[in-house]
């Protein structure tokens, strides 16, 4: 876990040395050129953004395409103001309903409607093969298990804290094939 009181210290800051600062530079450079990348070819073709594509997807992977909004959010690392907002627009484009969660008043579900797993499935061959461009078609098959061992590593030491578990019994079958 991250050490936050040492940053509050009185101790100096671990600065970075020159490899470690042209490591983290040129993953700021690829994070922000993917990201833009992938907006911009699901704007495109798709007529969304993918933080929207992101949500489409989480849902078409849950059991019976749907989550409690908390753990939406929770999944795509949005804020529930930020999440609350993606999935008004995405209610107007009919891909996403809201639902009164059946045990809990205070709580919301997002459904994946037909129609928004359709909009997904037409998106996800370009948004696929967009990310196979930028990135796994230019990296060797032990390149990229590297890499996702990396990433783990990275990932469980940032991982946010788990929330409650499924929205809803299974039922459907996840979508996994549409979602990268």
């Amino acid at each position: 876990m991250f050490n936050h009181s040492a940053i509050l210290s009185d101790m100096p800051p671990r600065w970075l040395n020159g490899e470690e600062q042209q490591a983290w530079r040129a993953f700021l450079t690829f994070v922000a050129r993917l990201d833009d990348h992938l907006d911009r070819q699901l704007q495109r073709d798709s007529g969304m953004p993918h933080a929207y594509y992101q949500v489409l997807a989480m849902l078409s992977e849950a059991p019976e395409r749907t989550l409690r909004m908390s753990d939406l959010a929770r999944i795509t690392l949005s804020s529930p103001s930020r999440l609350s907002h993606a999935v008004a627009r995405l209610e107007e484009n009919g891909w996403v309903r809201r639902e009164r969660h059946p045990t809990d008043r205070r709580g919301a579900l997002a459904v994946l409607t037909d129609r928004g797993f359709e909009a997904l499935r037409r998106a996800a061959p370009g948004h696929v093969a967009a990310v196979r461009e930028v990135m796994f078609d230019r990296l060797t098959p032990e390149q990229v298990r590297r890499l996702r061992s990396l990433f783990s590593t990275l990932t469980e030491e940032t991982a946010p804290t788990p929330g409650p578990g499924p929205a809803a019994p299974a039922g459907r079958a996840g979508h996994a094939e549409l979602t990268t």
